[in-house]
Order: structure tokens, then C-alpha cells, then sequence
């Protein structure tokens, strides 16, 4: 019905958000463009616009988008999620976890801004703070296996091998689709020297991973998964395993790479679950219009479109601190701090 009241915003922006929604991403860009181009100071559009670039990889763009609202609404949890997911994705760590804080701070109870501060406490390799994250996600998201699968990689890194194996457990229970929880798994059983439990996990990854290739699923692994699986399957010989193609996308892998110089049960997940981060960073979906597709986080990463970026319940916000700059020389300096004795 746009075409009846073209200059009418609020239509178009939710035109624009259903057809994000639904995963056409042309109209909806149309629709959110119109939109911005009557009012470039639509909050929800500039969000919902910001985050279809950030799933893209243009973070430098979301962010100048971002920050043309940021004063129109300093309060808003998923804005502060989406700015700290673009630092992120340019592996600025410390600013990353200063925007992920001030959006906790804002909505204590958004499981995936918990879930963001996790990953991106496991790629700076601070492993008891990604525990306290990705513990506190999964207690208001029990069934996500995707959040015990991160918890397992940090128990592994804390030495807990038991609670990393029934972690390991919980996240092969509820996610029936993404390989990637048994290939890790294998890592961790191999590695500890049960070579039957690891030739069993990296059986059941090789089904999954024929299933979504069956089902017609488009099939982008990350090319750091294809390489350790590859490792794997020659570990436990079982040869080349004839399910692996290498992903066109090389360069990706250079990007994504995790910074941990460990051996592969530690380094491999980061790569592919920083992929998994950016896609799902338009986190913070509010209210009850947000919905996560059934198996979300289930393989490939990257073909889930990002959620919903919604505006907060009215009257959900707590009273905020003042806004600052998240990138301020202080508060980088405060963050190392509060970092490094959160993961002493």
C-alpha cells in the first residue's frame, strides 16, 4: 500500500523491516532508503540499514550511519550493540567490549548482546570473562546450542576438560545441523586421546554436513573449518574426506582468523564464530516482533540473515549514564583494566 502515501515514513520503514525480515534484501533496502530520504533521521531505519551493511562486511559505512542517530537516541541498547560489532569486525577489540558493556548496562537481559561480549572476550583470548558472558546468555537462551558449544571453547582454554565435554553434549543435543559443534568436539576428544570418541563426533559432522548438502542449503564454511576438518580426517585417517570443497572465498578466511596461536582445539572455533558474531550482531532484537529462525546459528553461519533491529519496549530503558565517545583514549585505558582483572 506504499504507493498511497509514498512520504508516509513509518509504512515504509516497516515495509522495509518485513522484507528484511522475509530476506529480500533489495526491497527492503529500497523501502528503508525511501524512508531515509524523507526523515534521515529515522532511528529504526538507519538501525535495520546500518545492520544489512554490517552483515555485508561494511563496517566503516554501518558505523557513519550509526553515528548519525547516536545522539538522536543515546539509550538505545541495539545501536550500542551494532557500534560494537562493527569495531568488532575491524578487530577493535577494546572499543568493541566499551559499546557491548554500555549496551548491557542499557538491557541487562538481552541475551545476545551477553552473547557478543563472549565472543568477543574468546578472540582476545580472555577465557574466564567469556565464561562469565556466555554463561549468563545461556541463562536466559537455554536451548541455543550454538552458546554451549562458545562455553565449551572456553572451558577447554580454562583447562576444564569435563564441563567442556558435557558442554560439547548439550550443544550436539539441541543443534541438530551445525558441523561445526562435533568438528570441535573431535579436536577436543582427539586431543585428550580418545581417538574412537573423535572418530565418532567427525562421523556425525560428515553427516550433517551431507545433509545440508542434500537439503539444497547453500554451503559456505569457513575455510579455517574446511582445513582443520581436513587435518582431522587425515589425524584419524579416514583419508580426504570427499565432503570438503574448499570455499571460493579465500581472502575471508585472512580476515576471520583467530589471533590465538594455540593448538587448533582453541584456535579453530574463533574463525568461524567471529563470522557467526558479525551476522548475528544486529543483535539486541527487542520485543516480541523478533524471531530467531528455528536452529539459529545452525551452519552455514553467514547465510542467516542478522536479526531484527528493533527499537526497545517503551519504558524498558533504564536511566543511562552520559554518553561518550566509546573510542576515548580513557576509556580504552579503563577497559584494558577492567579486562585483565575480569580474566585474572
Amino acid at each position: 500500500m506504499g504507493w498511497f502515501s509514498p512520504e508516509n515514513t513509518d509504512l515504509l520503514t516497516t515495509l522495509g523491516l518485513l522484507y528484511l525480515q522475509r530476506g529480500d534484501y533489495q526491497k527492503a533496502f529500497e523501502h528503508l532508503g525511501n524512508a531515509l530520504t524523507y526523515d534521515p533521521g529515522n532511528y529504526k531505519a538507519t538501525l535495520a540499514v546500518g545492520s544489512m551493511m554490517q552483515a555485508h562486511g561494511d563496517f566503516d559505512v554501518a558505523l557513519s550511519k550509526y553515528k548519525a542517530v547516536a545522539s538522536t537516541v543515546p539509550e538505545s541498547p541495539p545501536l550500542w550493540n551494532n557500534i560494537g560489532m562493527c569495531f568488532f569486525g575491524k578487530k577493535k577489540y577494546v572499543a568493541a567490549i566499551s559499546c557491548l558493556k554500555r549496551a548491557n548496562y542499557l538491557a541487562p537481559f538481552d541475551w545476545k548482546i551477553l552473547y557478543n561480549l563472549g565472543l568477543v572476550h574468546l578472540t582476545m583470548q580472555q577465557y574466564a570473562s567469556a565464561f562469565h558472558f556466555l554463561s549468563a546468555a545461556i541463562n536466559f537462551q537455554p536451548k541455543m546450542g550454538e552458546l554451549y558449544m562458545l562455553l565449551a571453547v572456553a572451558l577447554t582454554n580454562l583447562e576444564d576438560i569435563e564441563n567442556a565435554k558435557r558442554s560439547y553434549e548439550q550443544a550436539a543435543a539441541l543443534d541438530k545441523c551445525n558441523p561445526l559443534v562435533n568438528l570441535n568436539y573431535a579436536v577436543l576428544l582427539y586431543n585428550q586421546g580418545d581417538k574412537k570418541g573423535a572418530l565418532c563426533q567427525y562421523q556425525e559432522m560428515e553427516r550433517k554436513v551431507n545433509a545440508a548438502r542434500e537439503s539444497g542449503s547453500p554451503l559456505d564454511f569457513d575455510p579455517e573449518m574446511v582445513e582443520v576438518a581436513q587435518k582431522m580426517g587425515a589425524a584419524l585417517q579416514v583419508g580426504e574426506s570427499l565432503v570438503w570443497t574448499k570455499p571460493s572465498k579465500e581472502s575471508k578466511s585472512k580476515q576471520r582468523a583467530a589471533p590465538s596461536g594455540k593448538s587448533s582445539s582453541s584456535q579453530q572455533p574463533l574463525g568461524s564464530n567471529q563470522a557467526l558474531g558479525q551476522a548475528m550482531s544486529s543483535a539486541a532484537g527487542y520485543g516480541k516482533t523478533t524471531q530467531l529462525p528455528p536452529g539459529a546459528g545452525a551452519s552455514p553461519p553467514l547465510a542467516k540473515p542478522p536479526s531484527l533491529p528493533l527499537e526497545p519496549e517503551p519504558g524498558s530503558e533504564t536511566s543511562p549514564e552520559e554518553p561518550s565517545a566509546p573510542t576515548g583514549a580513557e576509556e580504552q585505558r579503563k577497559e584494558k583494566r577492567k579486562s585483565r582483572q575480569a580474566a585474572d
